[in-house]
Parts: structure tokens; sequence; C-alpha cells
């Protein structure tokens, strides 16, 4: 019906061989256009041009079982498999991109030619916008900072407790060990300074937590071109923040089976991902638009799915119409006529 079939008497729609020819018969530039138009559906998701937007950026393991192209052991994942990243708006949690990769750490380069295509094309769209880039320690790469100030783009990126910065630190360590050692109670501690590591162009400011509790020193550094916010509101709030992508991509990738990149082929592997971003997309916008007059406002994907998508019904196509029955008991009766009434209002309105 979605697909403007007639459920009885129209042929049926594609089986799974031609589905599998579909993905494999996909060349690089329209899965470049594709990509396009995953961002230019986040851009239409707006009504007017947001104030600010985050950029999170992050990355997953897809386990490889096959002779896959591009499949690389991982020792860090202990696995064969792929290595996509995920762009996410940081506020929202809409999808900006997905890209696939092969298993291993991205380069500098990689990632700068990543956000080369995404900011350009966001600026055209909205010349005005803030952008803030967060991401870990490894998408903090000397090209993406001077991308950044170059571009006037805000970012903060974990960063690696190399031992000079351990050294830059150690008092603020001593005091917090000081004060859990006074007090017997967790510490935490923020200090911060400026730091130009060899292959920078101009110097960051490095935010310091240390923090001492029962099990001992927890010393984490963030780099941030933020110089006006409060150490312990970087930290806490803006970099702690990017946590939530976890969940975004869990629900991409538990509970849309993003992962199943099992294809011979790199290029169709990419289509795959491509066509569970979609669902992701439609997914997330459903829950956004058509849910927040009911209990399932901030459910899971899978919860949407279990709850109010694999329902059971009667489908009787007629002369001049198509009946969609429902049970008659169906406990979420009144949830779904607010959807429906939701749905109607968008589509008319």
């Amino acid at each position: 019906m979605s697909c403007d079939r007639l459920p009885t008497s129209d042929e049926p729609l594609a089986s799974q061989p031609t589905m599998c020819r579909f993905e494999n018969g996909l060349s690089r530039t329209t899965l470049y256009r594709i990509a396009q138009v995953i961002l230019d559906a986040f851009i239409q998701s707006y009504d007017q041009a947001p104030e600010g937007i985050i950029l999170d950026i992050d990355d997953t393991a897809d386990s490889t079982y096959g002779s896959q192209q591009l499949t690389l052991f991982n020792a860090y994942h202990d696995c064969s498999c792929y290595l996509p990243v995920h762009i996410y708006e940081g506020k929202s949690g809409k999808l900006i991109t997905t890209i696939l990769r092969p298993g291993k750490r991205p380069s500098g380069k990689e990632i700068l030619s990543i956000l080369k295509r995404i900011v350009k094309r966001i600026r055209q769209a909205w010349p005005e916008v803030g952008i803030l880039v967060r991401g870990d320690d490894y998408y903090g790469a000397p090209e993406v900072y001077d991308f950044c100030d170059a571009h006037n783009l805000k970012f903060t990126f974990g960063f690696k407790p190399y031992k000079p910065l351990l050294k830059k630190a150690d008092a603020l360590i001593a005091q917090a060990k000081e004060l859990y050692q006074l007090n017997h109670e967790p510490v935490k501690l923020y200090g911060e300074f400026l730091h130009q590591a060899g292959s920078w162009s101009a110097a960051n400011r490095i935010i310091v937590k240390a923090e001492y509790n029962h099990r001992g020193a927890n010393t984490r550094f963030i780099v941030t071109n933020l110089q006006e916010a409060y150490r312990k509101f970087i930290y806490e709030t803006v970099y702690c923040g990017r946590g939530a992508t976890e969940l975004m991509i869990k629900e991409h990738k538990t509970h849309l089976a993003s992962d199943r990149t099992s294809c011979s082929t790199f290029a169709a592997n990419q289509f795959r991902l491509f066509l569970h971003s979609i669902a992701y997309i439609l997914l997330q916008t459903f829950r956004e638009k058509h849910l927040k007059a009911t209990e399932f406002a901030k459910a899971q994907f899978n919860t949407i799915q279990r709850k109010l998508i694999k329902v059971g019904a009667r489908v009787r196509q007629l002369t001049t119409k198509i009946k969609v029955h429902l049970p008659g008991s169906f406990p979420l009766k009144k949830d779904y006529l607010k959807v429906y009434h939701s749905c109607y209002q968008a589509v008319f309105s």
C-alpha cells in the first residue's frame, strides 16, 4: 500500500534476488547522491534555520565474517570489521550522514574530507548558523583544528593523557588526592592551560579534569577552541553531552540492524547502510512529530516497532477502497487515534 500497490490483485513487490541485484548495481556517483539527499533531508527537517547545531561524530564496529571488500582486523574491537562513521545532530538526535569505512581508525585527512562536504552544504542553506563539532580523541586531528578555526566552527574533542599534559596537571592531581584523603569523598577539580603539539599550527585550550576516588586518580583531558565558557561547563555539559550519540548509534545499529553489511562488495554494503539510515530518519521523524502526545514520545525504536508497528490486522480490498481492521480490544487504540490525527493534519494542513 505504501508503494501504491493493491494488496491482493496487484503483482507482489520485488523478491530477495531482485533486491540483491539492485544493491550491487549502484555506482559510486549514485551513492554520493544518496548521501547528499540524506544530508538535504536533515536540513529540510527544520522549518527555519536553527541558531546553532552540534555535529556529533563517532564510529562503531560492524563485524564481518566473510571476504567482504575492505574489511580489516581491528585489534581494539578484536574482530574483522568495518568502522562506519556516524554523524548526528547532538541536540535533536537527527541523522546527518553515515559513511562506511574500512575497519581502521580514520586519518585526519579522511575526517576533514567528510566534514568539508557536510559543513559546505549546511552553510549554503544556513549561512549564519553556529556549528560545534564534538568527537573522541582521534577525531581531533590537526587538520580538523585548522579547518574549524578557518571556518568559524567551534570544537571540543577528547585528548589523550600524554606525559607533557600529565606533567602540567601534576599540581591539580595532587590537590585532588589530598582533598580525597582529607574528606574520604570523591573529588573532581578542573583546570586548564594552553598547549601546542609539534604538529599543531597554533596553541589550543586544554581542559583537565582531575578526579580522585577509592580507585585512585582518574585524569581526563579535552581540547577546545571555546574561550568564554567555564571549564566545568565545557567538560560536563558540552563534551560529556556527546554520550547521547551512543544511544543514537544503538538505535541505528541494534534496533534497525544497520550492521548487516554482509554483501561481498564495499559499494553494496554502503548502500545497505544508507537504507538503514533512511529507516532511522523515518522512525526518528515519526517519533518527534507524531508521538509527542503519547507515551512513546521518548521510546526507543524497538519499543515503537514492537508496540505500534508490528500489530496484527485484517486487510480487505474492496472495489473502491482498502479496509484495515485492527483488533477491537487493542489496548493502544487511543494512541493510534492520536497518531492518525497528527499524520492527517501534517499531510492535509
